[in-house]
């Protein structure tokens, strides 16, 4: 995982995990938000702030009962 990926998936984690404190560090969501993240690299060039906004929108979409 590149530099950019790694800061864009923190970064992310982060503040989803800060405004939802129930969800464990090791949750499942997080795999799914780095392949996610990877997918949208791959697509296109991307810096850290963009790929961590990208990051948060589909944290928020994801359903909870599905992780």
């Amino acid at each position: 995982m590149d530099d950019v990926l790694k800061k864009a998936t923190e970064t992310a984690w982060t503040v989803y995990r800060a405004r939802h404190p129930d969800v464990d560090a090791s949750d499942s969501r997080r795999c799914l938000l780095e392949r996610y993240l990877l997918t949208r690299r791959e697509e296109r060039q991307s810096d850290t702030e963009e790929l961590a906004s990208f990051g948060i929108a589909y944290l928020y979409r994801l359903p909870s009962d599905e992780c």
